[in-house]
């Protein structure tokens, strides 16, 4: 999973299956490293290529009943995060490829209150300042 900020704040995008803002990234492909995933989604949902990401740790997670499992399950990955100059919006936009599950993109501050958030998402956003 990805945190990104543009200059001073959070970027979250829009999942149309889930229905929340989330922040970014996905599931690991069979024989992907963790880096290699997130530079993958980074490229796939943001439009980013070649960047920087800074490993910020290992999350263990127990998570409900859901598409990918259908029993209460412990996973594990990994949080990394990355900031980038405030007008890189609109380059990323442009260039991003997933669209069917990213809808839309907004920053953190536009979206707060007014739709969900998802909850271990927005608590994630701690770890990147």
């Amino acid at each position: 999973m990805g945190i990104v900020k543009l200059g001073d704040d959070y970027l979250l995008g829009w999942n149309q299956y889930r229905q929340d803002w989330e922040i970014f990234g996905g599931c690991r492909e069979e024989g992907e490293s963790l880096r290699r995933c997130i530079e993958r989604e980074g490229l796939e949902e943001l439009g980013l290529s070649g960047a920087k990401w800074t490993f910020l740790g290992l999350m263990r997670l127990k998570l409900t009943p859901g598409y990918f499992n259908p029993a209460w399950h412990e996973e594990y990955g990994a949080l990394y995060g990355l900031t980038l100059p405030a007008g890189s919006l609109e380059a990323m936009e442009k260039s991003r490829a997933d669209r069917e599950e990213i809808g839309r993109l907004a920053f953190y501050r536009e979206v707060n209150g007014e739709e969900k958030i998802a909850a271990i998402d927005e608590k994630l956003l701690e770890y990147w300042q």
